[in-house]
């Protein structure tokens, strides 16, 4: 035997990267990948085939993305080398007030049902993206999802999982139990589910554009199960709004430039962590990846950023937001005086600034080098659990996330949008850029970080820095911290006697997020693709032309 054939897998990983100079797909579903490796070998480009998978992952994995969620975007044109980046999230309906709901008896936004519901964002960002960058027709991009509808798909493992767990919720809508719970069961692994009613709205779009979602048939059904639910939202709240194209956001770490979009969503807070982790030196002696050092150095630096989104983040229209602030080098340096190599902090505040959960994420390269990194979501599993009767797809719980404290820069107001969790990232060193993003509610950022640490301190591959192992908090305070059980079990222990609270999860956890990557070396011309374990899904590159 050749000794370099038992040293080849003698290695940290559990999947080789994916490897070719064309285009590369990675979602949380072959299927949805595939749709989008179709599209590329037909002569789309990298935003065609991300419509196209992202249209196909609502199909697939409905409690987590679809027509009625919300979508981000960051786009990088090759020929122009330019970033774009687009915020497709949804306003409140300009009825919706802190007023309005405390005059139901409300104290704190309802996390599902009809109160819950912001304008969905997702159509009008394919609409937006199609527009301006993409080669094929919004009919082509929406094909293959339109058929795998109306035809079925066995459902996978991670969807039946996410399924048999939202049945309470599906059950309070009566359009949601006829739809999503054949015969009054969720799906089970491998039972054909078939959608023919959103074939027939993804139809409507592909036929008429955006407006047949905000203006036409589609929003009727939208408005008729508003009105069934008692809220509040009118055909001009859909009709009159517009996603929106944005500068994407950026800070150094290392040799590398990390971006995200700025406010509504965390993103910045992905960038203020990875600040603050910049003044460690991880990589280098006693803090190695995995190492008690680095780790908590990395937990810590996630409170303080966290504690800072929590305290600013918001809709910037209409308000200043200390973005400039909070993505300083010296803001960082200062937040990282406040770390204890010795003690964990269990009560993290906020720095002084004078101002005046379920998602799905893909990214595409082409062989020109065009990058998408797009994340969608319900942000609940099945979102706000109520579903336009006939149209078939659920509507999103995002509006969740407000405050009803009015002194808050994330406050209620109709035609504002909340504070967003879903993010999508990129970064580049060079000729080489990444495009990435990690799901998992208010696990996003922190595991954007961890990604970046994984790639620039540890020097790992794009394929083992999506799946190493992670520690995840989603609570804004206290010494809780969740991590996989692959993280040593005595670095485990010191990091307890440091005052870490640490639940130990399974190997290969959701609970830290699952993410997918694709990298360019435009020196070479080739193309790298991720795909994470968590995950049911897979990256696909296309055939050679």
């Amino acid at each position: 035997m050749l000794s370099h054939e038992a040293n080849a897998q003698d290695r940290g990983q559990t999947r080789s990267m994916v490897i070719s100079k064309g285009g590369i797909v990675a979602s949380e579903s072959p299927l949805a990948s595939q749709a989008g490796v179709r599209i590329l070998e037909s002569g789309g480009n990298a935003v065609d085939a991300a419509i196209a998978t992202n249209a196909m992952m609502g199909v697939v994995e409905p409690m987590m993305n679809g027509l009625g969620g919300d979508l981000f975007a960051i786009v990088y044109d090759a020929k122009a080398n330019k970033l774009y980046g687009l915020n497709a999230s949804g306003w409140a309906p300009k009825a919706l007030t802190i007023d309005y709901l405390h005059k139901l008896g409300l104290k704190d936004m309802p996390q599902t049902g009809v109160h819950s519901i912001t304008v969905p964002g997702a159509v009008d960002g394919w609409q937006k993206l199609a527009d301006k960058f993409g080669r094929k027709k919004l009919k082509d991009d929406l094909a293959a999802a339109i058929r795998t509808a109306q035809d079925g798909f066995p459902v996978p493992e991670w969807d039946a999982a996410y399924w048999s767990a939202s049945v309470d919720l599906l059950h309070t809508d009566d359009a949601a139990t006829t739809l999503y719970l054949p015969n009054d069961h969720a799906p089970k692994v491998g039972d054909v589910f078939k959608n023919p009613e959103l074939a027939a709205s993804l139809q409507e779009i592909a036929d008429k554009g955006r407006d047949a979602f905000y203006k036409g048939a589609i929003s009727k059904k939208i408005l008729d199960a508003i009105k069934r639910h008692n809220g509040t939202m009118t055909d001009k709240d859909l009709a009159e709004y517009s996603s929106e194209w944005v500068e994407p956001i950026s800070t150094t770490y290392r040799d590398w430039t990390v971006y995200e979009l700025p406010p509504n969503g965390q993103g910045i807070g992905a960038l203020e962590m990875l600040n603050i982790m910049e003044t460690f030196p991880f990589g280098q002696k006693d803090f190695g990846f995995g190492s008690t050092n680095a780790l908590h150095a990395m937990i810590e630096s996630k409170k303080l950023a966290y504690a800072d989104i929590e305290r600013y983040l918001g809709d910037p229209r209409g308000q200043k937001l200390p973005v400039s602030t909070l993505l300083s080098k010296p803001w960082a340096v200062e937040r990282a005086k406040l770390i204890d190599p010795d003690h964990a902090a269990c009560d993290t505040a906020a720095g002084e600034i004078a101002i005046g959960n379920d998602t799905t994420y893909l990214t595409v390269v082409d062989h020109d080098g065009n990058m998408v990194s797009l994340i969608q979501s319900n942000y609940a599993a099945f979102g706000s659990g109520i579903v336009p009767a006939g149209a078939g797809f659920v509507l999103h719980n995002r509006g969740g996330l407000f405050a009803l404290d009015s002194a808050s820069p994330n406050a209620l107001v109709g035609r504002k949008r909340p504070r967003h969790t879903i993010i999508p990232g990129f970064a580049q060193n060079g000729d080489k850029r990444i495009a990435f993003g990690i799901m998992g509610g208010w696990n996003q950022a922190q595991a954007h970080a961890q990604f970046i640490a994984n790639i620039a301190d540890f020097k790992m591959n794009i394929q083992a820095a999506v799946e190493s192992a992670r520690f995840t908090k989603y609570t804004f305070n206290g010494c809780d911290v969740e991590m996989e059980n692959r993280i040593n079990s005595k670095v485990r222990d010191e990091l307890t006697a440091k005052g870490h609270q640490i639940k130990v999860l399974g190997t290969f956890s959701s609970r830290v997020g699952g993410g997918q990557a694709v990298l360019r070396d435009f020196a070479a011309g080739v193309n790298y693709g991720a795909s994470d374990p968590r995950k049911d899904g897979q990256a696909i590159a296309e055939l050679p032309f």
